[in-house]
């Protein structure tokens, strides 16, 4: 009898396989079979990050008409864009690629999803680095007219005029594709193409020439990252790894293995407290750290407490002989906390903790069982059975209480951050906002499954960033590109998408429910489905002519280039994007004393990387660049060695006022202020050591002038009044 049930059950089965055969491309417009939504609705697995500002650069969220301050760490994606002023810069990662955006450019994304980059270059200058291309990937630039298909990982540089009609590609590294004008050019490694007209293509192809400064700042920016000690540690396509080196320290655990330590210099400092919460779609609300290192550590792996401080667990790197699956982004590694101090209104209270080592995420936003699995096995080490039970659990049963999992940083004293709901939906700081919970309601509070249900404001969608008083021009903003790839729809309007939320009771839309939204594209246009778009004719293969000589005439109509100049622009400031111009200074060199108001937190610093150097691209030598590298590394060490004796006594001493029956308010208040001084001297004297390091490693390049770097931007949060 048990033989006939297993053969009846294994028939059953097999049937249903078969169907699933001949069903499959029914998915699309089904539920996953278990009760979850199909598979094409998930969202990418990629964003990209603004890790870098200099100067007055603009950012618009798709579906918006707003134009407010970049935000550093703010995720961008499908439809968002930047506009860098002139004088300013930007810098860009998706994954480990990097995109830099020079001055007086108009730049944004068509498209941003697993396998295709497609970026929109209206004006200005663009240097992008591929590191590494999957067999189906594509990576476009579209520019006014044509369109640039990276074939081979390396490095390209885009410059469109300010006219519109010539756009100039340099490949320092690799191969690419032009597109435009019923024709398609190859260009190669170490050549400059420029391409001018729209309808039809006039190609002249050069050897390139030597790099200005926008080059040098890209190539010294490059370094850093190459030389970064963090890559050791994480999968090479966590963003923003690279920042971590001068913030913290690696250090061994036992349980956990190498572990990343941040230095603050905050008592009581606690993941996800000090920045904002803005709603991107398709995730919904996503957290923007304010510390320059806050990226990685908040949309990627875990985070614990060793020995009474906060460590990040990363994402598990590359392990040889295993197949690498590049690592999921996620809005927000936290659980929610429920219970009476908490509700789902604006006017209740929103709380959570970051998610520790081998706790499951289970996304607010519609995913199916394979998304859920991938989020999770990509940022910890977490058993597949265990996270098979969450979906069933959550997505698939529509359990909202987890009752039945222990969540180790819901314990810790302090991990818990609780705001006011209308705080959460404005965009505001939460440090500024934070509501205080007895810590024994929060422990005997339940953990609910997904961000809370409230519909997003406008602000929202906006986020901290101050209203801009600089935007592209309005016939800059409009202009037409060319695309190969046709991109998907323009990007609905945050109104439309707050009453569909609301009508979906506040929970995120699928995708499908947002592409609903799309409007229909007009008669005739139905290839060119993106607003100021237009889909490349049919191409046939043309074989530029040959480079010229290094010294050959220039083009009838241009200006004489002298040896600094990039070929196809001109000398001239005015017309030069990338020139400084009357009372601006050079790109990416401020004024002096010139700082930068971080909107959210009111802190002044000067917005450099810590590891940022002059425009001098340092003298290839290996091994002097290894030794230098490791007498950095074990400064580092030294340092926080250092760091971590002084981290645990600290941690002693609080424990010894909070053990007493009833802590005295000042001599807690005035422990806290003792040990923040104690902290940011160690940090004033190892950013000094640092710094004599590095000038004395500047000495031995040979590049005399580093010695006049400027110090280290400590952005690095201030503790509150209120939160001592």
């Amino acid at each position: 009898m048990h033989v006939n049930k297993s053969a009846s059950r294994f028939a059953a089965l097999l049937a249903l396989l078969c169907a699933a055969t001949f069903l499959t491309p029914l998915r699309a417009l089904a539920q996953d079979q278990d009760g979850g939504p199909p598979p094409t609705d998930d969202p990418p697995t990629r964003v990209a990050r603004i890790s870098h500002t200099d100067g007055a650069v603009s950012f618009n969220p798709a579906g918006t008409d707003d134009w407010v301050g970049a935000v550093i760490n703010r995720p961008m994606t499908t439809g968002d864009k930047l506009w860098a002023d002139n004088g300013a810069r930007a810098e860009l990662h998706i994954g480990s690629a990097s995109l830099r955006i020079g001055s007086t450019t108009g730049f944004s994304f068509l498209n941003l999803d697993d396998s295709v980059a497609q970026v929109q270059l209206t004006e200005g200058t663009l240097r992008v680095r591929v590191k590494r291309l999957e067999q189906n990937e594509t990576f476009e630039i579209d520019t006014p007219n044509l369109a640039f298909s990276v074939l081979r990982p390396g490095t390209y540089r885009i410059d469109v005029n300010e006219n519109g009609d010539t756009t100039v590609i340099s490949v320092i590294g690799g191969e690419g594709e032009v597109t435009g004008g019923g024709q398609a050019y190859s260009v190669h490694a170490e050549q400059t193409a420029t391409f001018v007209g729209t309808d039809q293509l006039d190609a002249d192809v050069e050897q390139m020439a030597g790099p200005d400064d926008f080059d040098q700042w890209c190539a010294q920016r490059d370094v850093r990252e190459d030389r970064s000690a963090s890559a050791r540690y994480v999968s090479p396509d966590v963003i923003g790894y690279e920042d971590l080196d001068d913030y913290g320290g690696w250090r061994p655990v036992p349980e956990y293995g190498t572990v990343w330590f941040p230095h603050t210099t905050v008592v009581g400092w606690a993941p996800y407290r000090y920045g904002h919460w803005v709603y991107i779609v398709p995730w919904g609300y996503t957290w923007v750290e304010d510390e320059p290192w806050g990226f990685a550590p908040f949309h990627y792996g875990r985070w614990v407490v060793v020995g009474g401080v906060w460590g990040w667990v990363p994402t598990p790197a590359p392990v040889v002989g295993v197949a690498y699956v590049r690592p999921v982004y996620a809005p927000a590694l936290v659980a929610w906390v429920g219970g009476p101090h908490f509700g789902v209104a604006v006017g209740g209270n929103v709380g959570w903790f970051p998610l520790g080592p081998r706790e499951v995420y289970v996304p607010s936003y519609p995913v199916s069982r394979t998304y859920v699995t991938n989020i999770n096995v990509t940022n910890t080490r977490v058993d597949r059975v265990v996270v098979n039970n969450y979906y069933t659990t959550v997505v698939v049963n529509k359990q909202v209480n987890v009752t039945n999992v222990t969540y180790v940083n819901q314990r810790v004293n302090g991990a818990v951050t609780a705001t006011s709901g209308s705080t959460f939906v404005s965009g505001q700081s939460v440090s500024r906002n934070v509501v205080r919970v007895d810590q024994r309601d929060i422990v005997a509070s339940h953990v609910v499954a997904g961000a809370p249900a409230i519909a997003p404001t406008r602000q929202t969608f906006i986020g901290a960033g101050r209203p801009a008083a600089i935007r592209p021009p309005a016939a800059i903003a409009a202009r037409t590109v060319v695309a190969k790839a046709p991109p998907p729809p323009p990007p609905v309007s945050v109104e439309r998408q707050q009453a569909a939320i609301k009508e979906n009771g506040g929970r995120p839309l699928g995708g499908a429910q947002y592409h609903q939204m799309a409007p229909p594209p007009a008669p005739g246009v139905a290839a060119a489905r993106n607003n100021n778009v237009r889909i490349a004719p049919t191409a046939r293969t043309v074989s530029p002519i040959q480079p010229k000589p290094a010294n050959a005439a220039v083009r009838p109509g241009q200006p004489p280039l002298n040896n600094n100049a990039r070929p196809g622009q001109p000398v001239n400031n005015a017309v030069n994007p990338n020139a400084p111009r009357p009372n601006q200074p050079a790109p990416g060199v401020p004024p002096q004393n010139q700082t930068q108001t971080n909107s959210t937190t009111n802190r002044s610093y000067n917005n450099r990387p810590p590891n940022s150097r002059p425009n001098t691209v340092p003298a290839n030598n290996p091994q002097l660049d290894q030794q230098h590298q490791q007498q950095l590394d074990k400064l580092r060490t030294q340092q926080d060695t250092e760091r971590q004796r002084l981290e645990q006594r600290q941690v002693t001493e609080q424990q010894k006022v909070q053990s007493q029956p009833n802590p005295n308010t000042q001599k807690v208040q005035q422990l806290n202020q003792k040990q923040t001084q104690q902290l940011q001297t160690m940090e004033q004297k190892h950013d000094t050591q640092t710094q004599t390091l590095q000038n004395k490693q500047s000495t031995e390049r040979g590049n005399p002038n580093q010695n006049n770097k400027p110090p280290k931007d400590n952005n690095k949060p201030n503790k509150d009044k209120n939160q001592r």
